[in-house]
């Protein structure tokens, strides 16, 4: 009889082992997006401990290259969380790492951009995942000011110029009726005066922008920061 039991917890805990291991291998094949580069985000502020309630940026990667966005923004304890490449999803995924540990007094958002050249995705779609976010920071940051960046015009995804306008439009309707929240609509300042695209203001993808590219978004952000 105990020899049966014996076997019989043996058959159990290789059960339990094997579904264990399967689990481990199969989120190891399948990571939601970014996850390695949240993590190294999360080691590196086990490594240098991030400034208390700052000026959060965060967003994809036009948020993450701005390379001297702590310097020029000193004064208002800023810190960049941003992801490069991050859809809007994305963000709302990792917001429990990216946002929230800080307890930012302020958030400057930008995404969205990357959600466009997806066929199925149209600005119905992108207003809808951006409710969805600022719902999901509104749950645990209900009165922190909201900085929304608008979709800049980057010549490499002209072709998506209708679907970033009416989203940037579907978008600055939804938050003027939201407290605590401004749209920054970069998107005109990033043209000339007859509405054309400006290539001087990027780098060499016609995706990211240089410091001139830059500077207008300084500009723009500066007088909604809070110190």
């Amino acid at each position: 009889m105990r020899f049966n039991n014996l076997m019989y917890m043996k058959k159990i805990f290789l059960s339990l082992f094997l579904l264990s291991f399967l689990t481990i291998t199969t989120f190891a094949q399948k990571k939601p997006n970014y996850w390695d580069d949240v993590q190294t985000i999360k080691k590196y502020d086990q490594l240098y401990k991030p400034p208390v309630h700052p000026v959060l940026f965060v967003g994809s990667s036009s948020i993450r290259k701005w390379d001297d966005c702590t310097q020029i923004f000193a004064k208002y304890n800023a810190l960049n969380r941003g992801i490069g490449g991050a859809v809007i999803d994305d963000i709302t995924y990792y917001l429990n790492d990216v946002v929230f540990p800080y307890q930012p007094k302020q958030l400057v958002i930008y995404v969205g951009e990357n959600d466009l050249p997806n066929e199925t995705v149209t600005p119905d779609t992108v207003l809808n995942r951006t409710i969805k976010l600022y719902r999901a920071i509104r749950a645990k940051l209900p009165t922190v000011p909201v900085v929304y960046i608008s979709i800049k015009p980057s010549p490499s995804r002209d072709k998506f110029k209708e679907k970033a306008v009416a989203s940037n439009a579907l978008i600055k309707k939804f938050l003027a009726g939201e407290a605590n929240t401004t749209f920054v609509d970069v998107y005109a300042l990033m043209l000339t005066k007859e509405g054309k695209l400006r290539p001087e203001l990027f780098v060499e993808d016609m995706l990211h922008m240089n410091a001139k590219g830059y500077a207008i978004w300084r500009k723009a952000v500066e007088p909604h920061l809070i110190k």
